[in-house]
C-alpha cells in the first residue's frame, strides 16, 4: 500500500504535512484528493485547501439498526490555512460514480493526490467505464448554476467556475478524457480571448470582483458555450449508460470485507 499524506507545494499549496490529521480519520480511507480552485488551475492566495476523499466504512455500520454516517466533514486551520476535508463511504461514492455525476470523478481522477491506496488505483481504472454521454448535463447545470450566482454577486469566481464546467464538459464529449484544469483546458478547447487574464485576476482574492467591462460579451461566450456543449454531446461516442456495475461492485464487497477483517 503506497500513502503519501504531504502536499509539497504543488498548484499553490502550502507545503504542509497531513499525516496526523489523515491518520486521525475515524475510518480507514481510500484515497484523499485536493479538489476545488487548485484543481481547477485558479486557487487565490486566500484560497482553502478542499480536501476529498473515500472511506470505509465497518460492516457492522451498515449491517446494525443504526443509519451509518455516509459522509464525513471536518474544517480546521493548518498553517494559517483553511482545510476542509468531506469523505464518502466507499458504497456511497461508488453509487455517485454511476450517476452521471462529474464531480465525484473529478475527486477520483484529481492528480492532486495526498493519499492513495492500491483500491484507488482500482477505482481509477475503472473510471472510463462510468463515463457517459450523459455526464455532459452535469456540467450543463453546474454551469448554469455557477453563472446565476455570478449574475448575483458579480464575484469573478463563478464567472471561472461557469467557463470550467463548460469546457470541461465539451472536452469530455469530445475526447472521452475528463480534464478539470482550467489553463490546461485552453490549450485543448476553443475558448474565450478573456480567460487567461481571468485566471490571472482571480490569484489576488478568493471572493473578489469580477471587474469586467462587458458582461454581456460574458454572456454570450457563455451562450456560444453551451451551443457547443450541446453539439459535441450530440455527436460524442462515449456510452448511453455505464458498464462498470459489476467490478465496482465487487471492489466494494472486497474493500467492506477487508475492513471487517482489520477490525
Amino acid at each position: 500500500m503506497h500513502s503519501d499524506t504531504t502536499l509539497l507545494g504543488r498548484a499553490g499549496l502550502p507545503v504542509t504535512d497531513l499525516t496526523p490529521v489523515l491518520a486521525g480519520e475515524p475510518c480507514p480511507l481510500l484515497f484523499a484528493t485536493v479538489s476545488g480552485a487548485h484543481l481547477y488551475g485558479f486557487p487565490s492566495r486566500d484560497s482553502d485547501v478542499d480536501l476529498r476523499g473515500v472511506h470505509v466504512l465497518p460492516a457492522e455500520d451498515l449491517v446494525g439498526l443504526r443509519t451509518p454516517e455516509e459522509t464525513r466533514s471536518r474544517m480546521w486551520d493548518q498553517d494559517g490555512v483553511e482545510m476542509d476535508l468531506v469523505t464518502h463511504d466507499l458504497r456511497k461514492f461508488v453509487r455517485l460514480m454511476l450517476k452521471p455525476n462529474g464531480y465525484v470523478l473529478e475527486q477520483l481522477l484529481s492528480p492532486l493526490v495526498v493519499h492513495t491506496t492500491a483500491l484507488h488505483a482500482e477505482l481509477v481504472a475503472l473510471a472510463p467505464a462510468v463515463l457517459t454521454r450523459n455526464h455532459a448535463h452535469h456540467y450543463r447545470g453546474f454551469a448554469g448554476t455557477q453563472w446565476r450566482l455570478f449574475e448575483r454577486t458579480g464575484e469573478l469566481k463563478p464567472l471561472l467556475y461557469t467557463f470550467r464546467a463548460l469546457l470541461t464538459g465539451i472536452h469530455l464529449m469530445r475526447t472521452g478524457m475528463l480534464v478539470a484544469h482550467l489553463p490546461t483546458l485552453l490549450g485543448e478547447v476553443d475558448a474565450p480571448a478573456c480567460l487567461p487574464a481571468l485566471i490571472e485576476a482571480k490569484a489576488d482574492a478568493e471572493h473578489g470582483p469580477a471587474h469586467m467591462a462587458d458582461v454581456a460579451a460574458a454572456a454570450r461566450d457563455v451562450e456560444a458555450l453551451h451551443a457547443v456543449l450541446d453539439e459535441a454531446q450530440a455527436a460524442s461516442r462515449l456510452a448511453e449508460a455505464p458498464s462498470g456495475f459489476d467490478a465496482l461492485h465487487d471492489l466494494v464487497v472486497r474493500a467492506r470485507l477487508g475492513a471487517a477483517g482489520r477490525s
